[in-house]
């Protein structure tokens, strides 16, 4: 699996246009906007989008999904349905902060935990991981040793859980019982700032490091 990342949006979110080395299909994960950047980043590297990849429900993440995926007429695929709520609030909340395509949909397929989903032929599996938003959820690629963990995790840092729905204890587990066991060795994406593994983190990240833990 190949990636670039392309930041998008006022709030900066690493949108991440991922593809299979020998098809050259790929999907974009986390499309918030900008769709334009988007698509010229998969042109320059040859790649035909197959399908648009989410990992939640928040606007800066989400808010381009259905107009990238239908101008394309490739299918949706994700959060975890528990995010409806927040893809439904989508027109008030893209009106708030000025986000200029703001359509509320319904995805293709939900995703929940156990799944898989395809690129090319390259394959990841689905955690579901609430805490940040009840829906969130992660991809991992085991053969490349890299997961797209959107606002769950940072480098130096965790997701918000001051949004409704969101819960900190919740949030804490999702880390620590569906992606520490991923592997140190794993590189992530976050879905704001630069990559990280998850042994830097449980070595440094001060709300989630085996020391941090170990002390709360």
């Amino acid at each position: 699996m190949k990636a670039v990342i392309v930041p998008v949006t006022p709030f900066q979110q690493n949108c991440s246009v991922i593809w299979c080395e020998d098809t050259k299909k790929g999907a974009v994960v986390d499309p918030g906007g900008e769709i334009d950047r988007i698509l010229d980043a998969a042109q320059q590297q040859g790649v035909i989008i197959e399908k648009v990849l989410l990992t939640h429900g928040h606007l800066d993440h989400c808010s381009a999904a259905r107009v990238l995926a239908d101008r394309l007429g490739v299918p949706l695929e994700g959060p975890h349905k528990d995010d409806a709520f927040w893809i439904d609030r989508l027109p008030d909340d893209c009106a708030k902060y000025g986000f200029p395509e703001g359509k509320a949909f319904t995805p293709d397929r939900w995703l929940d935990e156990g799944d898989t989903v395809t690129v090319g032929d390259c394959e990841m599996a689905v955690y579901h991981c609430p805490g940040h938003t009840p829906g969130h959820v992660v991809f991992h690629d085991a053969e490349d040793g890299i997961a797209w963990v959107g606002d769950v995790l940072f480098q130096g840092s965790i997701g918000r859980t001051d949004f409704p729905k969101g819960d900190g204890p919740t949030l804490v587990r999702s880390i620590v019982e569906k992606l520490w066991p991923l592997g140190d060795e794993t590189v992530f994406v976050p879905g704001h700032g630069p990559l990280s593994t998850f042994g830097q983190e449980r070595q440094s990240n001060p709300f989630v490091s085996d020391h941090a833990l170990s002390h709360a």
